[in-house]
């Protein structure tokens, strides 16, 4: 008789979207550490800080958290030079680095930027030979510079699409799930989010591409709200003028919120561990403070 899979340690990590000044910046990741956050995070929009040199200044205001992309839009980068960025701050890092990436959702942002922006199959073309090209160049003894961490940087993917899934069962040491999906039309990146009972679909079906894999990827969500409350009907009553698709109970349902009392948030986290295999949970920076306590009453568990 096998015995039971334990589940996966938590990590966490906090995702830093507001530019800032050097010591602001430094300030705010070393609150990051102190708050017991796993992972510093740094996404990849205009407006928003640069990935690489945000996060070897957060490598250096900080000693234990892992530093890592959240995600790379590949629209943006041309293979060769992206492999350049990464061994780079890998280096710089002291080899602290997770590689995050995927196909961008923003049009707006390559119209501004004056960059392609291709049909979704395009884009998903793109992000392919990307992920191949790195691995070769980066696995490549040859290449200069080199990454400190071997066999390599551990590379996540943020994925919610069949061809995406594949992708990242195929080549992501971390799964990412958005948990919600662009908005048909949408040029500024509208998202919508899916249900519990559509994660669940999406879940088993990554589930499904990767039962071949060697060894099992860790699987991330990325959460939109963290409203920590003793009334949580009354804290998403604003939430349904701007998802009229959903019920209410639909809405406090949502993997994608945590609402309630510290307890009842710890209990959520505790349950879609169980439920989705989530055990890699990352905040966007506005709730950065108030999902502390949770970290520190899941820490080792």
């Amino acid at each position: 008789m096998s015995q039971p899979v334990s589940p996966r340690p938590f990590r966490f990590g906090v995702n830093l979207m507001t530019p800032a000044p050097a010591d602001e910046w430094r300030a705010k990741c070393r609150r990051a550490e102190e708050l017991g956050y796993d992972v510093i995070l740094v996404p990849d929009h205009l407006g928003m800080p640069a990935p690489f040199p945000a996060l070897v200044a957060a490598a250096e205001a900080t000693e234990r958290p892992r530093l890592g992309t959240f995600v790379l839009n590949a629209g943006f980068w041309n293979p060769a030079l992206l492999a350049r960025e990464v061994a780079t701050t890998d280096a710089l890092t002291g080899g602290r680095l997770e590689l995050g990436l995927g196909t961008g959702y923003v049009r707006a942002e390559h119209d501004t930027a004056g960059l392609p922006w291709g049909s979704p199959g395009e884009r998903v073309d793109h992000l392919r030979h990307t992920l191949q090209e790195l691995e070769r160049l980066l696995a490549s003894g040859e290449h200069q510079p080199q990454p400190v961490q071997k066999p390599g940087v551990p590379l996540l993917v943020g994925a919610n699409g069949d061809r995406m899934l594949r992708l990242t069962a195929e080549h992501a040491d971390i799964a990412a799930f958005t948990g919600a999906r662009t908005v048909p039309g949408s040029a500024t990146g509208q998202l919508a989010p899916i249900t519990a009972e559509e994660l669940d679909e999406r879940v088993a079906r990554y589930g499904e591409l990767a039962a071949g894999r060697e060894e099992p990827a860790e699987l991330n969500l990325l959460l939109q709200m963290v409203i920590v409350t003793e009334d949580r009907e009354a804290a998403v009553q604003p939430f349904l003028e701007r998802i009229p698709d959903l019920t209410l109970d639909e809405i406090l349902a949502l993997p994608i919120g945590l609402v309630g009392t510290l307890a009842e948030i710890t209990q959520q986290v505790l349950a879609q561990r169980e439920r989705y295999g989530f055990s890699y949970l990352t905040v966007l920076e506005p709730y950065m403070e108030a999902f502390a306590p949770v970290i520190e009453r899941l820490r080792g568990k």
